[in-house]
């Protein structure tokens, strides 16, 4: 571990974020260039005494979490943070499960796209980043556990609350012979991650469908480009579908849009005003 150098990286790296980059305010009599430290600990869940001492270089050696943390509070590049786990003699080595952290620039991404739903699953299907539409169009994913953010989940057990499968999406049935193909070549990316595991032994046991289409090895379909959302407030919703791959992450960024002057396009401009509100609800 490198203490000196360890503590000039993460000093230089605090000084060029203004407190406007990570949403705080810059208040008055403000003497250091970026960030101060206690902001940093603050963004990073740790103390202020002991982010102080890793940039006086008198700190212990910082663990991967830690480490993690401060990567994200800093807005650390990826090669950025190979940087930072070599300084701490801590390489990162191949993830142990898919990666669940979304890159501070695709959700950045999601919230310019204020006309299309938009949210990133991660390898096994979680819905980890969304958008205030994506939200309006299918769930408050807020709202809901990491559990049942789970869209695999939806697609072959009973959703929570007796909720509607898939968000009573067209293709249903493709989306689950896609998802059990992906989800076998995650399987194989990564094979220690308990969760992953629990998850297909979940969806053995509770779904002949899913058991079926596991057993039979089957290659995915090409997906469908076009899909039609049934939803409840507005009625049928035809949005077209396009998926981004993000490589280094293991993740999927899924964007719907309406053709411009379609129905659909007004009802999903309803949709941006009623937003996740219940209109069935008395008040």
């Amino acid at each position: 571990m490198d203490r000196r150098e360890l503590a000039e990286f993460l000093r230089t790296r605090r000084e060029r974020i203004t407190p406007a980059d990570v949403g705080l305010p810059a208040g008055q009599r403000r003497r250091t260039p970026g960030l101060r430290r206690e902001e940093v600990a603050q963004l990073a869940y740790i103390s202020t005494e002991y982010y102080t001492r890793l940039e006086q270089a008198r700190g212990p050696r910082p663990s991967r979490e830690v480490l993690a943390q401060l990567a994200r509070a800093l807005r650390l590049s990826d090669a950025e943070r190979d940087h930072l786990h070599h300084l701490a003699g801590t390489p990162q080595g191949p993830p142990p499960g898919p990666s669940r952290e979304v890159r501070q620039s695709i959700v950045d991404l999601l919230h310019r796209l204020p006309q299309a739903a938009a949210f990133v699953l991660s390898a096994t299907y979680e819905v980890i980043a969304w958008n205030d539409l994506a939200a309006a169009l299918m769930e408050d994913f807020s709202a809901l556990s990491r559990r049942d953010r789970n869209v695999v989940r939806r697609a072959f057990l009973q959703p929570p609350g007796g909720g509607r499968r898939l968000y009573s999406v067209s293709g249903a049935d493709e989306f689950a012979r896609t998802a059990a193909q992906h989800l076998r070549a995650a399987a194989a990316r990564y094979p220690d991650d308990p969760e992953l595991t629990a998850l297909i032994a979940e969806l053995v046991d509770g779904s002949q469908e899913f058991a079926r289409l596991w057993a039979a090895h089957e290659i995915a379909p090409q997906a469908t480009l076009c899909k039609t959302f049934d939803h409840p407030l507005v009625g049928p919703v035809t949005v077209n579908c396009d998926v981004l791959d993000i490589t280094d992450r293991d993740q999927r960024v899924v964007i719907y849009t309406a053709v411009p002057g379609s129905p659909s396009e007004e009802a999903l401009r309803l949709l941006s005003v009623i937003g996740t509100q219940r209109m069935d609800v008395a008040r």
